[in-house]
């Protein structure tokens, strides 16, 4: 099992582990000061089961005089929260925050800049991955210290493959045309998407060679609506027309959601996270999924980066054991012991050993090599937004594929201003 072989190679996690075997011992009395952390940890895949169940435990255990209050808050509601408690004045000493939203929060002037009140943030920031630390910096300082980074892969069914009567997964955007037609004859929707938001579309995008904005992240018009971009969501759009997308991508009740229908063999594939061989192993022992790279258009194949930051809040009146606890989240055995759950580590050393967590780990690995970031912006709520509104717009037919995309790239334009 995953865990045992985590264990031989790192022995450290079973150190960890350790600790939280013990940490019922201590009482209350010892603690002094309580730090709160909020998070959007997963509990289907063991994420809030980690985190609760080993870490916070093993972090109490060597610091007995804090105290952990974590607080796991749904993905899509952690923003408005984090909004919300910034005009409220009640926020919480650290959050896992979205890559994206960090630019947003040090813009609001909410966030202190670890690279100030961090006596020892270079030696952190040193032993991490360089793309994921730069999600961290706006205007002159760092904002936090990555946390966990990932990518979307091409997730499928190797049983739903051979049903359809495919040797392999589509590698290629040709492939793909042709497979989900292959697909809808057998009575299968090859390709499953939920959404149409940058996350979900800008892998097609940037496959074919085209973008959301210019360089400087100053213009959308041109690039979004430019005709790379302009060939690539019309791909989708003409699968989806066909009927050999499911509605899902533009309505979450017309049809079921990825992973059941992947396990119903009613769908193939979807683009997905590490996380999903966890979640999707709990929920559906009997169904097996394996990775590939997002199928290749002219620029090749070029998907998201995603993940997660820990940053501090400039409110917090417990900040020297809040950077205790941060630093614990960046520690070998912590990173080791989510990376079982999930969640791909930010060490540098994690290189030498994560695929033997788990073999899926590699696709992952491959992958982020060429993966591109969301726009750095602290507009890029609404940026986002103007994307899936409007390019669901030309799925739903209410607008051509070129005018949903200048529709939203002029808008766009003005939100960069």
């Amino acid at each position: 099992m995953r865990v045992g072989r985590l264990i031989v190679f790192l022995g450290v996690a079973a150190a960890v582990a350790s600790m939280a075997a013990t940490a019922g011992a201590r009482t209350s009395s010892a603690r002094t000061t309580t730090v709160t952390f909020w998070d959007a940890y997963s509990a289907g895949g063991g994420e809030v089961k980690t985190l609760e169940g080993v870490v916070i435990p093993g972090f109490e255990k060597t610091h007995p005089g804090i105290v952990v209050k974590d607080v796991t808050i749904p993905y899509d509601d952690l923003h408005q929260k984090l909004v919300t408690g910034v005009a409220g004045g009640q926020l919480p000493d650290l959050v896992r925050t979205d890559i994206i939203w960090v630019p947003e929060l040090a813009n609001l002037g909410v966030l202190a800049p670890l690279d100030q009140v961090m006596p020892d943030f270079k030696k952190y920031a040193a032993r991490v991955f360089k793309g994921p630390l730069t999600t961290n910096y706006w205007k002159g300082h760092y904002y936090g210290l990555p946390l966990d980074t990932n990518t979307r892969i091409f997730n499928y069914s190797p049983a739903a493959l051979s049903a359809i009567g495919a040797s392999g997964p589509p590698k290629t955007f040709a492939q793909l045309i042709s497979l989900s037609a292959q697909a809808k004859a057998k009575g299968y929707d090859l390709y499953a998407e939920s959404g149409t938001s940058c996350w979900n579309v800008c892998p097609w995008i940037w496959s074919n060679g085209g973008s959301v904005t210019n360089k400087t992240y100053t213009k959308a018009s041109g690039y979004l609506n430019g005709p790379k971009s302009v060939a690539a969501i019309q791909m989708l759009v003409n699968l989806y027309k066909a009927g050999e997308m499911p509605g899902i991508i533009v309505n979450s009740n017309a049809g079921l959601g990825t992973y059941d229908g992947i396990n119903q063999n009613k769908y193939v594939a979807t683009l997905d996270g590490p996380w999903m061989d966890a979640i999707f192993s709990a929920a559906y022992p009997k169904t097996q999924v394996v990775g590939s790279l997002v199928p290749a258009g002219p620029a090749g194949s070029i998907s998201v980066v995603g993940g997660e930051d820990i940053v501090m809040t400039k409110s917090s009146k417990n900040k020297t054991a809040a950077l205790e606890f941060l630093r614990y989240m960046l520690g070998y055995g912590t990173q080791a012991q989510l990376a079982l759950a999930g969640q791909m580590p930010v060490l540098t050393s994690s290189s030498k050993w994560l695929t033997r967590v788990h073999p899926y780990y590699a696709t992952y690995v491959k992958q982020l090599l060429t993966a591109k970031p969301r726009t750095p912006t602290p507009k890029w709520t609404q940026i986002d937004q103007v994307i899936t509104t409007d390019v669901a717009k030309a799925f739903q037919g209410s607008e051509s594929v070129q005018q949903a995309l200048t529709d939203a790239a002029t808008q766009i334009d003005g939100l960069l201003k």
